[in-house]
């Protein structure tokens, strides 16, 4: 530390104390250190899922609507919300033949779907697995309200993370999925909830780093509002910052994780248009000032936006 006293101050000139002993109050503390939270089996089972799931040519297969979802899906086919339509809306899914491994390397579960068979009594995850590919699990509850905010939000799902993740491992879910949500106003997104949310998705990463499965991090904005292009692209740059450094925090191993990021959009009712080529700059220039080249694969929602006229279509 450097000390200033009163009579060097006035001569302009500083002095550095002697070093103190080790016990005597403010020695300079160590380095942090990193205790092993993974062993090299781990990680190289980590990096090896991970590398399956985004091989060249290949993305992932959301199939994790909650009963909600699937609700207003089959509603309006005409068809009742029960447990048994459900399952067979599923099993067209992934009753499809084997050519489909040449396009995807990852299928996301719901909880309830984990769980259900085929009418040959055939498990999902199995069918899935026999095709060369991935089973991944939803594993967040949702979004609540973050006091001391302007209508932001966290995500629950922390408590007995562990023990689900645990089981989910053993019933053949190999990734997991958690979703935390920030909002672009005049306001937003405030300190506490960008720090909060990045902090909630690193303690995720690290639960299920800890159980064998590979996390995909998703850190949401929202494109609701009137923000333009350069907004959006500033917002999503200290977003994924923020999130990075929490990940560096809780010592997760990059290269067993994805991401899930937002396309750098302009907000639904931004006044200005703007061109296929501005988003995706926009959105490769954020990428590639934010996530380490660690990570191996990056994953957007194919039907979450599209460039026509740089506003959003619709949501998976």
């Amino acid at each position: 530390t450097l000390l200033h006293n009163t009579q060097q101050r006035r001569r302009g000139s500083t002095y550095f104390p002697k070093a103190l002993k080790a016990g005597q109050e403010g020695t300079p503390t160590k380095m942090t250190h990193q205790y092993p939270a993974l062993t090299a089996e781990q990680k190289k089972a980590l990096s090896d899922i991970a590398q399956r799931i985004v091989a060249p040519g290949k993305g992932i297969l959301a199939a994790d609507e909650s009963v909600g979802s699937m609700a207003k899906r089959l509603n309006q086919i005409g068809v009742e919300n029960t447990e048994e339509n459900r399952r067979l809306y599923r099993q067209i899914l992934f009753s499809a033949d084997s050519r489909v491994k040449k396009c995807i390397g990852g299928v996301i579960f719901f909880h309830e779907t984990l769980y259900q068979k085929a009418d040959d009594g055939t498990p999902f995850v199995d069918l899935i697995k026999d095709k060369g590919i991935v089973v991944g699990i939803k594993v967040d509850k949702g979004v609540v309200p973050l006091a001391g905010t302007d209508g932001e939000t966290t995500t629950q799902g922390l408590d007995g993370l562990a023990e689900r993740c645990a089981q989910y491992k053993r019933d053949g879910a190999d990734f997991a999925k958690w979703r935390c949500v920030l909002k672009i106003s005049e306001n937003t997104p405030s300190a506490l909830a960008i720090l909060e949310n990045a902090n909630v998705l690193a303690r995720y990463a690290s639960i299920c780093q800890q159980n064998g499965i590979v996390p995909i991090v998703e850190p949401e904005i929202l494109p609701d509002g009137e923000h333009d292009l350069k907004r959006c692209q500033y917002v999503t740059e200290k977003v994924l910052a923020a999130v990075y450094k929490a990940l560096s925090d809780h010592h997760i191993y990059l290269e067993g994780t994805l991401l899930k990021p937002n396309m750098v959009t302009p907000g639904h009712a931004c006044p200005t248009k703007y061109s296929p080529e501005e988003i995706a700059m926009a959105t490769v220039t954020a990428l590639r000032r934010t996530v380490p080249p660690a990570v191996p694969g990056k994953v957007t929602s194919s039907e979450a936006h599209t460039l026509r006229q740089g506003k959003p279509k619709g949501h998976t």
